[in-house]
C-alpha cells in the first residue's frame, strides 16, 4: 500500500490546473479556471478548477475530486495507478507501508513493466514505419495498405480515415523470419525481453528467436492510459516468388495446403491479459463518456471502421469472448452498452453470451441488430454511417432481444420439438434470472404476445406458460402410427391450466399473509383443491410454522418448489393482506373459482373421449363416456 505521506506530497506538488488543461481548454476566471466539462455533454462552460485548494468540480454532472481522482475518472484508473502516474511525473519516488522484501519485489515488478511497455512501444514504431509508401517502408508493405484501402481506409478516403489509422497505430510486420528481432537488437533490446513481451518466439532447434507477426497487418493494443501492452496482426495474401526472389527473402515460403490464421495476437505477459482490456477503449473513452455509452462490436477492422467514419464509441474484445473483467472497465466510463455483434450464428450466439458479462459488470445493455452475413465494417462501408447509426438508434433492450431471437416466428417454426421446447425453457430462464421487477413484467408481457402469435402443432398459444404446455405434452407421449392423432390440449384446456396457476398462486399467497388462518376447518377443507406446487408449498409453510411466530422464512423458503420461489420471497417481503379477513375472504373465493376450472378441465377432457373411442369403433363406450359428460354438466348446473 502507498504510504499516505506520498499519496499527500503528490496531491501537494500537483499543478491540477496543469494536469486538467492537458485534456480542458481552461479559461481564468477570477480565482479559478472554468472549461467544458471532459465527464459529460455540455455548451456551456461549468467546470470549475481551482489552484489553491488543488480541487475540481463540475456544476453540471456534479463530479468533483482531486488531481488523483481527475485521473481515476479521465482514464478509468485505480487509485494506486493515478497517484503512481502522478508520482512518476513529479519524480516522486513511492514510499510503500511494507517489508524491505516487499518493497524489493515489487520495484522489481515495476521495471519489467517498464521493459515491456518500452519494448513494445519500440515495435509498434517499426511496424508503423514499414507501413509507409515509398522508400521509407517495406517493398511488400504494399499487401498491407491494400487491404486498408480494400477496406475504404486508403490514402483517398479522407482526413478521419487517415487518423483513424493514425491513433490505432496500424503497422506492417515484414516478410522475414527475423525483421523484428534484428531491429530490437539494433536498439540494445535484449530478445528475452522481446519474449517475454510476446514479439519474439525462441528457435526450436538452435539458439536465437523468430519473429511472432511474419507478413500481418498490424494493430497495436493499447491500454486505457495509452501504453502499448500487445499486438494483432491479421493474415495478409502471400506475396509472388518473383517478389520474394528480388528481395532475397529468407522468410517462410507461401504452403498451397496450409492456410494461415486470420489473427495471431500476443499472448498474455504480466502487462496484458486479454480478458481485462478492451481493443479501442483508450481511443474511444472520450466518446464513451460524452455519449454514455460504449458500441461492442466483435473484429478490430469494425473498431477502426466505425472510428473513421464518426462513431467513435467503438470497442472490441481482445480474441476471447467479452468477459466480466471487461464489462467492469467499460462501466468506469459509461454505464451503457450496445452490442452489435455480426449478423450471423456466430454472432448470435456471442450475444447470448455477452449477457453474463453486462449483469455482472453492471453494464445496461441493448443489441442492434445487422442483416445476415454482415459485419459492422461491411455494413458501415456499403451502406454508410448514418445507416449504422439508425441501427444503433433502434437497439432494443438485452432481455427483449434475447425473448425475440428464441420465439422469432420463422427460426421456432422451423425447430424440431425438441429445440422448440429448449428455447421456450431459455425464455422462462431468462425472466426467472431477471432482478428488476418491472423489467421482468414488462419481458413476460412481451413473451406471451410473441408466444401468441405461434402456431404449434396446429394451435394457437395465449401465452408462454401454454406454449410450453403445448410442447412438453408432445415430447413427453408421441401417438403410435395406428393410434388417432387427436389435439393433445385444447385452447380452453390450456387457458384453464394457467388460470389454475394463477389462482392458486393466489391462495398461497393469502396464507402466507395470514397463517393462522391455517387452524380453520373451512381454509384446511378449500385448499383440498390444490395441486401441484402452491400445494407443496402450502404443506412447507405448516411444517415452518409457528402458532405464535408465524411461518420462519427462510426454512419455508428452503422447502418449497423453485418455481414459486420468486413469488413466495416477494409475498413474505411485500404481503397484500393486513388481517386475516381479507385473506379468508379471498381464499376462499379463489377455491371456489378453482373448484369450477377443474370441473371445466375435467369435462373438456371426458367430451374428448367419445371422439377417441369413436375412432377405435367402440359404440359401448362412447354411450358411457356421454352418459358422464351429461352428468357432469348437471352437476355443474347444480342439477341432481
Amino acid at each position: 500500500m502507498i504510504s499516505p505521506e506520498t499519496i499527500a506530497l503528490v496531491k501537494e506538488r500537483t499543478d491540477i490546473v496543469a494536469l486538467i488543461a492537458e485534456t480542458v481548454k481552461l479559461t481564468r476566471k477570477g480565482r479559478s479556471w472554468t472549461g467544458l466539462c471532459p465527464f459529460h455533454k455540455e455548451k456551456s462552460p461549468s467546470f470549475n478548477v481551482n489552484a489553491d485548494r488543488g480541487f475540481f468540480h463540475c456544476f453540471g454532472c456534479k463530479e468533483s475530486g482531486s488531481s488523483v481522482d481527475f485521473l481515476m475518472k479521465l482514464h478509468g484508473l485505480s487509485f494506486r495507478e493515478s497517484v503512481e502516474d502522478l508520482a512518476q511525473r513529479l519524480g516522486i519516488a513511492i514510499e510503500e507501508t511494507a517489508t524491505a522484501e516487499e518493497q524489493r519485489e515489487a520495484s522489481a515488478a515495476r521495471r519489467t513493466k517498464d521493459d515491456l511497455y518500452r519494448v513494445n512501444q519500440l515495435a509498434a514504431l517499426y511496424f508503423e514505419q514499414c507501413m509507409r509508401p515509398g522508400s521509407e517502408g517495406h517493398p511488400l508493405a504494399h499487401y498491407a495498405r491494400e487491404e486498408v484501402e480494400r477496406r475504404g481506409l486508403g490514402a483517398g478516403s479522407g482526413p478521419e480515415a487517415a487518423h483513424a489509422l493514425q491513433t490505432f497505430r496500424v503497422g506492417y510486420a515484414p516478410h522475414a523470419w527475423d525483421a523484428l528481432a534484428s531491429h530490437l537488437k539494433r536498439q540494445g533490446i535484449s530478445p528475452l525481453v522481446a519474449e517475454h513481451a510476446g514479439l519474439l518466439i525462441p528457435r526450436s532447434n538452435g539458439p536465437g528467436h523468430f519473429d511472432r507477426f511474419i507478413h500481418r497487418l498490424m494493430f497495436a493494443v493499447v491500454d486505457v492510459m495509452g501504453r502499448v501492452v500487445a499486438f494483432s496482426g491479421r493474415a495478409l495474401p502471400d506475396p509472388s516468388p518473383t517478389e520474394l526472389q528480388a528481395l532475397g527473402n529468407a522468410g517462410p515460403r507461401p504452403d498451397p495446403e496450409k492456410k494461415p490464421a486470420k489473427y495471431v495476437n500476443s499472448p498474455e505477459s504480466p502487462i496484458y491479459t486479454k480478458g481485462e482490456h478492451l481493443f479501442g477503449l483508450y481511443q474511444a473513452k472520450a466518446s464513451i463518456r460524452q455519449t454514455g455509452e460504449a458500441v461492442l462490436v466483435e473484429g478490430n477492422f469494425d473498431v477502426v471502421s466505425l472510428h473513421a467514419r464518426g462513431i467513435g464509441n467503438a470497442v472490441a474484445p481482445l480474441g476471447t469472448a467479452f468477459t466480466p473483467p471487461q464489462a467492469k472497465l467499460m462501466k468506469r466510463f459509461a454505464p451503457n452498452v450496445i452490442i452489435l455483434f455480426d449478423g450471423d450464428t456466430a454472432g448470435r450466439k456471442a450475444t447470448r453470451a455477452s449477457r453474463g458479462p453486462c449483469r455482472e459488470g453492471g453494464l445496461s445493455a441493448r443489441v442492434a441488430s445487422l442483416p445476415d452475413g454482415l459485419d459492422p465494417d461491411d455494413f458501415t462501408r456499403t451502406r454508410g454511417a448514418e445507416a449504422l447509426k439508425r441501427v444503433l438508434h433502434g437497439a432494443s433492450g438485452m432481455l427483449e432481444h434475447l425473448i425475440d431471437d428464441a420465439l422469432e416466428q420463422q427460426g421456432f417454426g422451423g425447430a424440431s420439438i425438441t429445440e422448440q421446447l429448449a428455447r421456450i425453457r431459455a425464455v422462462a430462464q431468462l425472466l426467472t434470472e431477471e432482478d428488476d421487477p418491472n423489467l421482468r413484467t414488462m419481458a413476460k408481457h412481451y413473451a406471451d404476445r410473441l408466444s401468441s402469435k405461434l402456431i404449434v402443432l396446429g394451435r394457437s398459444p395465449g401465452d408462454l406458460r401454454q406454449l410450453e404446455a403445448i410442447i412438453e405434452q408432445a415430447t413427453s407421449r408421441r401417438p403410435a402410427s395406428n393410434e388417432p392423432r387427436t389435439p393433445l390440449v385444447t385452447p380452453a384446456q390450456a387457458r384453464s391450466r394457467s388460470q389454475v396457476t394463477e389462482i392458486g398462486l393466489a391462495m398461497l399467497g393469502a396464507v402466507l399473509d395470514a397463517p393462522e388462518i391455517l387452524d380453520e376447518l373451512e381454509i384446511e377443507e378449500a385448499l383440498g383443491v390444490l395441486e401441484g406446487e402452491p400445494a407443496l408449498a402450502i404443506a412447507a409453510a405448516r411444517q415452518t410454522r409457528d402458532t405464535t411466530k408465524g411461518i420462519y422464512a427462510v426454512e419455508f423458503l428452503a422447502q418449497i418448489p423453485a418455481t414459486v420461489h420468486a413469488f413466495a420471497a416477494g409475498r413474505m417481503a411485500s404481503p397484500v393482506f393486513d388481517g386475516p379477513d381479507e385473506a379468508r375472504a379471498e381464499l376462499l373465493d379463489n377455491a371456489r373459482k378453482l373448484k369450477r376450472l377443474t370441473l371445466q378441465r375435467e369435462n373438456a377432457a371426458v367430451a374428448d373421449e367419445p371422439n377417441r373411442a369413436e375412432a377405435l369403433g367402440d359404440v359401448a363406450s362412447v354411450e358411457a363416456i356421454l352418459r358422464e359428460v351429461q352428468r357432469r354438466s348437471r352437476e355443474k348446473l347444480g342439477i341432481r
